[in-house]
């Protein structure tokens, strides 16, 4: 079945659905309405979206279909009249399955059966287990008893993980993409070989050891004293920031939304807050390439983009425990700071340009798309995923990341907490000292030089 290109729209009375599909007879179309599920089958096409709220298939409702547009147009009631419909230009929400409601656990103690029921060997067979479970545990009460009521205890033999595969991505649902990863000409993967069996713990340390390495203290010292290109860059203003009420995505960016996958996420408290702090990361990877390059990709951004986020070259996001469950949504400084120094020294270690103040200006940047909220937030993703899907090795990592984190910011952020965490991005303060190198004695002693080679300038000028 093909998903077909679609908008919705809505009235104080009804939710409208434009549903594309050229070349299909009017009288197929089947059409099925279950609450906040609507399903729409012409074959070849389906469709199935569900919306934040109820609706009627009534009298009031209709179907069109216009065989010189190749449009669908489908009308349906609200079942509460001046309701409104919140995201529907949120595309993958719309097309998100319906959430699973929790099912109850329930331990059946017993069952009893009524003479005429028939029972399969299985059936006998799992009858046999029970009983001899009842009647292993009837011998271990009755040795009790004899003991004081004091029950056998046991060591456990610790369990062994005979596979070394290790798993990542979003969620820690991807493995296997790294298994040949040394013959390709991915220069981004910070782990060689090890990608497909490093613990958490080794991939921090192996990306700690790599940022240190890299970290040039010439190469910063000559950006920092020849500066004319980095001032230039803070100078520029993204144009995501401050954008209109009036937001709109694209005919393209819909038509990736369409393509992207429909999935499910049964997230955990820890899960969601940590999904929550990688997103700052890679939005300050986006804010650097688009602010180095002022939106216009070079041959060189899907490596900068890539690089530059610590879950994509090392595979290692951030991981913190919130400080409560009950609320996984509050993000404490010192997690703020952690992360995103991460992103900093990644910045000044990398990339073309290495300067602190460009790092700080990437971080207002990320400041700046939170608070314009979920829309803005999923544009930058979108902007990212079309330059890496256009690589021919890099592609992965928007499998891996960026396909699953653009489903998950439409339908499962909230517009609150990104404009919470935007307050607290903002007024973060984030020092030199933690960096792990001597920033601050790098740039004494290039003003120094710079100092003296001016004085020496202005004696030759005096002395001729």
């Amino acid at each position: 079945m093909i998903t077909p290109r679609f908008s919705c729209s809505q009235t104080e009375q009804s939710l409208i659905i434009s549903i594309y599909c050229p070349s299909v007879r009017a009288a197929d179309v089947e059409i099925h309405v279950d609450g906040t599920l609507v399903s729409v089958h012409i074959n070849p096409y389906f469709l199935r979206l569900n919306f934040a709220y109820p609706v009627l298939e009534d009298d009031a409702s209709t179907a069109q279909y216009d065989p010189s547009s190749g449009y669908l147009t489908v009308t349906l009631t609200k079942e509460v009249p001046g309701q409104t419909f919140d995201d529907l230009d949120l595309l993958a929400k719309l097309l998100a399955p319906r959430p699973t409601a929790p099912h109850p656990v329930i331990e059946v103690i017993s069952e009893t059966s009524s003479p005429t029921d028939t029972r399969s060997e299985e059936d006998d067979l799992v009858s046999k287990t029970a009983a001899l479970s009842l009647k292993r545990e009837r011998e271990d009460i009755l040795k009790a008893a004899e003991n004081d009521w004091q029950l056998p205890q046991e060591i456990q033999e610790p369990q062994l993980n005979t596979s070394i595969q290790k798993y990542y991505g979003f969620l820690d649902m991807y493995s296997g993409y790294f298994r040949h990863v040394t013959h390709t000409e991915n220069e981004v993967n910070e782990l060689g070989d090890d990608a497909e069996t490093s613990s958490v713990a080794a991939r921090r340390q192996t990306r700690l050891r790599h940022e240190d390495d890299k970290f040039d203290e010439e190469y910063y010292m000559a950006d920092y004293a020849d500066d004319a290109n980095i001032r230039e860059l803070l100078m520029w203003r993204h144009p995501h920031i401050g954008q209109n009420e009036d937001f709109k995505y694209t005919d393209e960016e819909n038509a990736v939304m369409l393509r992207l996958p429909r999935k499910e996420y049964l997230l955990t408290t820890a899960q969601t807050h940590n999904l929550y702090l990688t997103l700052l990361t890679i939005l300050f990877s986006y804010a650097y390439e688009s602010r180095t390059n002022q939106r216009d990709p070079t041959p060189e951004s899907a490596w900068t983009l890539s690089t530059l986020v610590p879950a994509f070259s090392s595979l290692d996001p951030p991981c913190f425990v919130p400080e409560s469950l009950a609320e996984p949504l509050v993000f404490t400084i010192e997690e703020l700071t952690n992360t995103l120094t991460t992103s900093y020294r990644r910045s000044l270690a990398f990339p073309l340009y290495r300067s602190f103040l460009l790092a700080e200006a990437c971080r207002m940047d990320v400041a700046g798309f939170l608070k314009a909220g979920k829309r803005t937030v999923v544009r930058c993703l979108l902007e990212m995923k079309a330059i890496l899907d256009h690589h021919e090795v890099y592609y992965v990592y928007s499998k891996i990341w960026l396909d699953d984190f653009c489903v998950w910011a439409q339908a499962y952020t909230s517009e609150t907490t990104l404009i919470a965490l935007a307050k607290q991005t903002a007024e973060l303060k984030i020092s030199k000292s933690l960096m792990g190198w001597p920033l601050q004695a790098l740039e004494a002693a290039t003003q120094s030089v710079a100092e003296r080679e001016s004085d020496s300038d202005d004696e030759n000028s005096e002395d001729s």
